[in-house]
Parts: structure tokens; C-alpha cells; sequence
């Protein structure tokens, strides 16, 4: 049987999830190996989270949030580029390719991009082929659908990304 990689997608609910369901309601063609996460803003994506997703079994780790400038949380996504360069360090720290984990912008209009980076992601992860876990992070296991509520209830909670 031919390897299909799992990708975990944190999307911000207000541009990238939206892109996401119009590649959807569209009906856009893309490859069904992206389980979206939905969370209030890219900004709010811990990276305990990233790692969590890897431990319940993911081969790559989307993050997708508004193109910068256009933040509804205002400097959510700046404050996920600072973020992202730790994560790829921390990743790495772990034994993981850091071209496993991956940061978009989608705006609510682009579905068509959204549907290409689920693509083009799943075709890079066919090639790197499963992800092997160092045995400090695979002990961590988890499941995706509680990583998922995890993830949707700090989101919503955290009061620096709903004050703006």
C-alpha cells in the first residue's frame, strides 16, 4: 500500500478556514490528507500544539493564518512569523525535518491557493515519506481530536488575541 501522509492544519478561523471552505464549497480538487484545525488566529498556535500533532501520528504540520497586514487580531500573524522561527528550531531539536512544518497565508478569497498547499504539501511529505519520531516526543502521544478540542479552547479563551 502506497504511504499517505497525515497533515495536521491549524487555520485561523477568519481567513485561512474560510479559504479553506470555499476550496470546499467550490468543490476545488485537492488531496484529502489535511485535517484542519480550526483556531481563532495563527498567533494563538502554540507550539506545544505542533509537537502534540506529531506525537498523535501527523507527517506534517500546516499553519495558515491572514496575509500580513490583514490580521483581525491586528498582529496575530506578526507575532506568528516571530514564532515560526523557534518552532522550525524546536522541531529540529526533536529529530524532525523542519520542511515537515510549514506556514501559509490564505486569505478567505483565495480557496484555489488553499487547495494548491494542500497539494503541494502532501506531494512533499509522499517524498520525505513517514515521520519518525524521536522517542522523547513519541511518548507524548496524544489524538487528534483532542488535540483539536485543545486547540479550539485556548484559542477562544485567550483574552490578548480576542482584545486584539
Amino acid at each position: 500500500m502506497e504511504f499517505e501522509p497525515t497533515i495536521v492544519g491549524f487555520l485561523c478561523n477568519w481567513c485561512s478556514y474560510t479559504g479553506a471552505d470555499l476550496a470546499g464549497t467550490a468543490r476545488l480538487k485537492h488531496r484529502p490528507n489535511l485535517r484542519p484545525i480550526r483556531v481563532m488566529c495563527s498567533g494563538r498556535v502554540d507550539p506545544t500544539f505542533v509537537l502534540k500533532a506529531f506525537a498523535a501520528g501527523a507527517d506534517g504540520v500546516l499553519v495558515c493564518g491572514c496575509h500580513p497586514g490583514d490580521c483581525h487580531y491586528i498582529e496575530g500573524n506578526y507575532k506568528t512569523i516571530r514564532r515560526f522561527e523557534l518552532l522550525k528550531e524546536l522541531v529540529s531539536a526533536y529529530g524532525i525535518d523542519e520542511r515537515r512544518v510549514r506556514l501559509e497565508w490564505v486569505s478567505a478569497s483565495e480557496g484555489e491557493r488553499f487547495a494548491l498547499l494542500v497539494d503541494e504539501m502532501t506531494a512533499e511529505l509522499k517524498a520525505l515519506g513517514p515521520c519518525e519520531l524521536a522517542p522523547a516526543l513519541a511518548d507524548q502521544g496524544t489524538d487528534l481530536d483532542r488535540l483539536a478540542a485543545e486547540a479550539q479552547a485556548a484559542t477562544t479563551a485567550d483574552p490578548e488575541v480576542t482584545h486584539g
